[in-house]
């Protein structure tokens, strides 16, 4: 055997070692980078214990809306949703009936608590989570009375409104309220100008204010959402 032959059988067990040392890192974990991560921004969300339940049974119902709806996804959203309308209902402090919450607000009581007020900031939180296989909408029955009230829509991305899930939470005094838009005792209508507007930051306190009339809204200002 040369010189040259016997170096490169000498280097040989350093490379083969090297070459499985990566093989076996790459193997376990690389595939699971991706759900790791996923399951990680999922658990980052705080639901309260009494709603583990209820937020499961959530993403179950998303998922099973489309083939195409991914199982982290819906489950991120339940997660983000329930974990989102505890923190608004301490930090709206909800009090008494819906009405009577609407009541405080209009008289400067509370600060926000309207039924769109906790539809943006819902609809802000979701749409944070960037997700691909579901999207957004706004719904609003009743648009531009008095028994206004608004909600958003979960569907399978590209799905029509009338085949997705409403998140609403004013109508149970900040406690997460879901079922099919068919199954809803109110008639929903989706608002695809307004959710922009949330989005875009141009419907703030002030201006979300201006464009509804719900109970015990100020009656100064009679622009409709529908009309914008």
């Amino acid at each position: 055997m040369n010189v040259s032959v016997r170096r490169a059988a000498s280097h040989l067990p350093a490379i083969t070692r090297f070459a499985v040392f990566v093989a076996i890192v790459s193997w376990g974990i690389t595939p699971a980078t991706a759900q790791q991560q996923q399951q990680q921004r999922s658990l980052s969300f705080e639901v309260p214990k009494n709603n583990s339940a209820k937020a499961e049974g959530l993403a179950n119902q998303l998922a099973a809306l489309s083939p195409r709806v991914d199982q982290n996804e819906a489950a991120l959203l339940a997660n983000c949703a329930y974990a989102t309308v505890s923190r608004l209902r301490r930090q709206y402090h909800m009090f008494g009936t819906p009405i009577f919450n609407n009541f405080l607000v209009y008289h400067g009581l509370r600060k926000r608590g309207y039924c769109y007020q906790w539809t943006a900031d819902l609809l802000v939180a979701l749409d944070a989570l960037k997700l691909k296989t579901l999207e957004l909408h706004w719904g609003e029955a009743y648009a531009g009375t008095y028994r206004e009230n608004n909600c958003l829509v979960a569907t399978p991305k590209g799905q029509p409104f009338d085949h997705g899930m409403i998140l609403e939470c004013w109508r149970h005094m900040g406690h997460l309220r879901w079922n099919l838009v068919p199954s809803d005792e109110d008639r929903y209508v989706e608002n695809k100008k307004y959710a922009q507007r949330v989005l875009g930051g141009s419907a703030g306190q002030s201006a979300s204010n201006s464009n509804h009339r719900v109970a015990f809204e100020k009656s100064t200002i009679a622009k409709t959402k529908a009309g914008d």
